[in-house]
Formats: C-alpha cells, structure tokens, sequence
C-alpha cells in the first residue's frame, strides 16, 4: 500500500469537489495502493469556538457581499460542472471546525475516516447543518457506525484538542497554505481539487513503479 495523505477542512468547497473527483477514480480503480489518511487544516484558526454568521464572514473575507457572491458562484458553478449539487444558500453559519477535526482523528481509530469525512461535507454543504454542534456530530458519527454517546462524553472534553491544533500548525510549518493538500507517499505534494484522471494516471504509474520492484 501506498501512504495518501489528504489535508482538509470540511467547511471547504473546493476539499469537497476534490474528495467527490478523487471518490470516482478510486471507484473505477478498486485495486487502487492507497492508504488514505485524513489530516486536519483549519481554514479560520481564529474562528470563535460558537463560530459566526455566514454573510458576515464571506463579506469580512472577500470585501463586501458583490465580491463574496462572486467567488462563491464560481465554486457553485464548478461543482455543478463536476455533477455536486450544493446548497450554499442553506449555510447560515460559519463553524469552528476544531471538533470536526476531533471527530475526524476518533474515526481514523476505527477505520471510518473517509465516511465520516464524507458525512460532513454533505451535512455542511447540502443540508446546511453545523457542524460544530455536538448533537450534529454525535448524529454523523452514529449514521457511520461510531458510538454516540461516546463522541459526545469525548467532545464535552478537551481530549486530542491540543494534537489537532498542533497538526494543524505543522502543516502550516511545512508550507502548506491551502487545502485540499495531498501527500503522495510522504513525498510528492498535489494541491487542489484534482481530476479523476489525473488520480488514475498516479495510480497507474504507482502500479507500474510497484511491479518494477516487484
């Protein structure tokens, strides 16, 4: 197996688009050597843990709401060309992600990541829920075979708080300024949403390189 380590934040549109692209080359290689492991980047470190109301973050981001539209018609507009139906207008509030992150980390534990990980972004961008509220994630973690009530006693803690941050800052020390980020066996870095057959292209050089070795 080869290591494929994916950077993201669940509130992020474009981590969304790059899942859903990289989901399909994986689904036409089902003998693909990766090992996927999710890894936590916050797009807002600064974000109040209550989070805030969406239209004033987008326009305190981008300058105003004429520029906020903008941008984020754009990334409508792409996900829609790549078949991913999106409600932003369902968005009312901009989470703090730092549980999502948490739970994220819990459900690497038992192999759930990507389910988890998929969970949320169809919460967050389809049916507008936040996903910084406990009772939010206790109910993803549950629709993807984890212990609810577990998730919930460990949220109402500070456990792996502090790991998630300093990840979280490390990729931030090793350059990393945007995400999607992929690692490609520790090595070689992708950033961006990128096309299934570009994922289909590494996966065969990968396979090839493998059998050489062989």
């Amino acid at each position: 197996m080869v290591k494929l380590d994916i950077i993201s934040d669940p509130i992020c549109p474009w981590c969304y688009i790059g899942k859903t692209l990289l989901d399909r080359a994986l689904e036409a290689e089902p003998e693909h050597p990766f090992e996927i492991e999710w890894h936590p980047f916050q797009l807002n470190p600064d974000m109040p843990m209550e989070g805030m109301d969406r239209r004033a973050y987008l326009e305190g981001k981008f300058g105003g709401k004429k520029a906020a539209v903008k941008v984020y018609g754009q990334i409508d507009q792409h996900a829609r060309d790549v078949g991913l139906e999106l409600d932003l207008g369902g968005i009312k509030r901009t989470p703090n992600t730092l549980n999502a992150h948490r739970l994220i980390h819990w459900a690497g534990i038992e192999q759930r990541q990507s389910m988890v990980v998929s969970a949320m972004f169809r919460a967050y961008f389809k049916e507008g829920r936040d996903i910084s509220d406990v009772e939010v994630l206790a109910d993803l973690a549950d629709t993807c075979g984890m212990d609810a009530a577990l998730i919930q006693r460990l949220l109402a803690t500070d456990e792996d708080l502090e790991g998630v941050r300093e990840k979280d800052a490390g990729f931030r020390k090793m350059g990393v300024n945007s995400v999607p980020t992929f690692i490609i066996a520790g090595q070689h870095a992708v950033p961006g949403a990128q096309s299934p057959e570009m994922w289909r292209k590494v996966i065969a050089d990968i396979k090839a390189q493998l059998n050489e070795e062989a």
